[in-house]
């Protein structure tokens, strides 16, 4: 049993902040950028409601009024970047020994799909800027290529991942999936690690990211997506991937409980292909859920679930259609940072 002054927490844990790497013209969204600015901005706006907001971009001049302005609850780093998905470049924080620690795994953009030298010196030029809070550890695991939508945490134990994404080409591919549970259980203070070796959206870049699939929503309590027409290309992957959430069970043997979210209707881009729709990539801050809704009937049902599994929670619908032109959503362009790190 791991002490419980070291665990890898929750993501509805208390946070300090989010950390978001802004878009310019630079980055892969010029072609939908003014379209997207005001996404980032209504998601800017409800973070700077709830609690912290670390923003990283290439020009601050570039942003916004409202983030001109001195506030105490904004912090603004100036950097290069190559694009914006701060879920897969930003660090993953651990509490070690009752304190927050920060891990900066190695980003080499989804198996060297894209350019990531300069995503990749983000969390170490952040720490060397001093935008963390003093006496925060980094410890520096470039030796293992990870990105934070590849995983999820139930806070007591447990870890979520995918084998399409841990165990694909161009990330890790000498290590095994013994190597690298090993590795993931040392480092982040894991007890149990359960795979999913089944389930994709069309129009991924990530190799089946955990975050676009089945998110915990409570430490017994798992939201997943479900495909109920027979005919969707879907269909067959994610009823096996079902079928392996309801025979996983907990670091003290239980089942979890279940809760699928609806399936959106398929949203194609300028070209035809299908672009990776989902309601699971939500995120979770201080009291509130920004949850994606992409302009869709099944958009009335996924708020009403997501209203039940965090009702303790603001439900915040955002309509993320322009996220989804470049294959994410809401969690993959945020990374939250407990209580102690900002």
């Amino acid at each position: 049993m791991t002490e419980i002054s070291s665990y890898f927490p929750a993501e509805w844990e208390t946070q300090s902040g989010v950390q978001l790497t802004w878009p310019d013209t630079a980055t892969d969204w010029k072609r939908t950028l003014i379209e997207v600015l005001s996404v980032y901005e209504q998601i800017a706006k409800e973070i700077l409601k709830h609690e912290k907001l670390l923003i990283v971009c290439r020009d601050k001049n570039s942003l916004p009024d409202f983030l001109q302005n001195n506030n105490e609850q904004l912090t603004i780093q100036e950097m290069p970047i190559n694009d914006t998905w701060a879920r897969d470049h930003g660090a993953i924080t651990i509490i070690e020994n009752g304190q927050p620690a920060l891990l900066n795994f190695r980003f080499n953009g989804w198996g060297m799909k894209f350019p990531a030298n300069h995503d990749n010196q983000i969390t170490s030029t952040l720490y060397q800027q001093k935008a963390f809070r003093e006496g925060v550890r980094l410890h520096d695991l470039s030796y293992f290529t990870f990105e934070g939508g590849a995983i999820e945490s139930n806070g007591t134990g447990c870890a979520l991942t995918t084998s399409e994404c841990l165990l694909s080409k161009n990330r890790n591919e000498h290590l095994s999936q013994t190597a690298i549970e090993f590795l993931l259980k040392k480092t982040m203070y894991i007890e149990k690690v359960l795979w999913l070796h089944h389930g994709f959206l069309a129009g991924d870049d990530t190799d089946s990211h955990i975050d676009t699939l089945a998110r915990f929503c409570n430490k017994n309590t798992i939201a997943y997506v479900k495909c109920t027409n027979t005919q969707d290309l879907h269909y067959d992957a994610l009823q096996k991937m079902e079928v392996e959430l309801k025979q996983m069970t907990d670091q003290n043997g239980q089942p979890f409980q279940l809760v699928p979210l609806p399936f959106p209707d398929p949203i194609y881009d300028n070209d035809g292909e299908q672009l990776p729709a989902t309601y699971a990539n939500f995120l979770i801050l201080n009291k509130a859920v920004l949850l994606p809704v992409y302009e869709i009937k099944q958009d009335f049902e996924a708020i009403e679930i997501t209203k039940k599994l965090f009702p303790e929670h603001e439900i915040v619908p955002i309509n993320s259609r322009p996220l989804i032109k470049q294959h994410g959503s809401i969690h993959c362009i945020s990374m939250q940072f407990p209580i102690g790190v900002l």
